[in-house]
């Protein structure tokens, strides 16, 4: 399977909302299966959003549990998530995040450290989780590709971006 192309920062197609999805269908279930094999077998891949890769459609790919961090007992495996919403969160992080899209650069970025979501999973069936800590921030961090958001939007100062000193290339 090939890779999809990952629009990079400056690109103006990453400032685009999302659709919903309504359509679960073959054509969705073949996109997902590209865009997990994009996000697994590239630099950083914990996670993954549809606008990353010029398709405006709100779903997401988060699988935190291969990265080397501290495991949070209510991490979860793969999940495809579509039209996800935080229903509900409480406490809060600051923690570096880079991304795909903007491979020169991380950040330190405020999220939410614990979330309450609801989506509907690759077959359009509703499903509602919590999860917390590093698992908490990728959603968030994927969600806001949905809204045309890159972290590069929530850092509060200049001294909160960082050239990257090593980008692993895939």
């Amino acid at each position: 399977m090939e890779k999809l192309k990952i629009l990079t920062y400056p690109d103006e197609r990453l400032k685009k909302e999302s659709k919903e999805v309504k359509d679960f269908g073959k054509e969705f279930q073949d996109f997902t299966e590209k865009l997990i094999y994009t996000m697994y077998n590239s630099p950083g891949g914990v996670g993954i959003a549809a606008p990353q890769v010029d398709n405006p459609i709100q779903t997401i790919i988060v699988d935190t549990s291969h990265y080397k961090h501290k495991k949070n007992k209510l991490s979860h495996s793969l999940m495809i998530l579509s039209n996800p919403k935080i229903i509900d969160k409480d406490g809060e992080i600051i923690i570096r995040e880079g991304c795909m899209s903007v491979p020169d650069y991380t950040g330190n970025v405020k999220r939410y450290n614990w979330i309450k979501v609801e989506a509907l999973d690759r077959h359009g069936n509703i499903i509602t989780f919590d999860t917390e800590g590093f698992e908490a921030v990728v959603i968030q961090h994927e969600m806001d590709h949905l809204k045309g958001k890159l972290f590069l939007d929530r850092i509060t100062s200049p001294k909160d971006l960082f050239k990257r000193k090593v980008y692993k290339k895939v």
